[in-house]
């Protein structure tokens, strides 16, 4: 194929990266609507972004100016010629630490527009940090937008967490190389909670975790699949017993598989 023939890339597919001191708005092509949810990352590899963002229902959106993403990269605000965003750890250890000066620099870019933490909170993505859950992802989408601050090697000094009222959110109890792959989890789920998003309000009331509970099983063609079939009850009609089957369900897996979200149950 030619260099005349070849096919136009997607609006939010990959993009150019250059060093600036500005929010990189990775929508791009159509008007934003009015009062759209945004996204705003700081990293160090803008590249990462929108990754699987641009795909499937947050893609879609995203093309539709229901929310918008925009990057801010950490590197141009380091120090001297290099552009060093990191030193070692005071009191000795291994790895490095990224600088105070540094991310605070760019978090004064990030908060620029933006009407303070009650509608706009500022994130670290930490495996120190509260547990992310739905209930988090509520919370942000009810927000005008996010800024999240991704983490290299160490971590961040403590004290431009502290100056800058910055908080600590986890998406497991686990250790990742950075706060990339995070940030995008943690996107997804807000953005999907997004009016228009996903078309279906009903689908966000009866998944996972939006009662507390694991989701019920879920089944469809064909009725019967090497010799399996779907529980009868589904294929009744009667609504209300469906309705009763799968909370019941829903509290067995639960209880099963995730005792700690049942016993929360049982304390709220």
């Amino acid at each position: 194929m030619s260099d005349d023939t070849a096919p136009p890339r997607r609006s939010h597919g990959r993009v150019s990266v250059s060093l600036n001191r500005q929010p990189s708005d990775l929508m791009g092509g159509p008007p934003r609507v009015k009062g759209a949810w945004r996204a705003r990352i700081i990293t160090l590899f803008p590249g990462a972004f929108p990754g699987v963002l641009a795909e499937s229902l947050t893609g879609k959106a995203m093309d539709l100016g229901l929310w918008a993403l925009e990057t801010i990269d950490l590197r141009p605000f380091g120090e001297g010629r290099h552009r060093n965003v990191d030193d070692t750890p005071a009191g000795g250890g291994a790895g490095m630490v990224l600088r105070a000066d540094v991310v605070a620099r760019a978090l004064r870019v990030a908060d620029e527009g933006t009407p303070g933490r009650a509608r706009w909170p500022v994130v670290y993505l930490s495996p120190r940090g509260r547990p992310f859950d739905q209930a988090t992802a509520r919370r942000w989408a009810a927000c005008d937008g996010i800024t999240l601050l991704c983490g290299r090697f160490e971590g961040v000094d403590e004290r431009v967490l502290q100056a800058f009222g910055v908080e600590e959110v986890s998406l497991g109890d686990f250790v990742l190389t950075g706060g990339e792959i995070a940030a995008q989890a943690m996107i997804d789920a807000t953005v999907r909670l997004l009016p228009g998003v996903l078309g279906n309000a009903a689908s966000t009331e009866d998944e996972s975790h939006s009662h507390g509970l694991l989701e019920h099983p879920q089944y469809t063609r064909p009725a019967i699949w090497e010799g399996r079939e779907i529980p009868p009850v589904l294929l009744s009609g009667n609504h209300a017993e469906i309705a009763r089957w799968r909370r019941a369900e829903a509290e067995r897996l639960t209880r099963e598989r995730r005792p700690d979200l049942w016993a929360r149950r049982d304390t709220e």
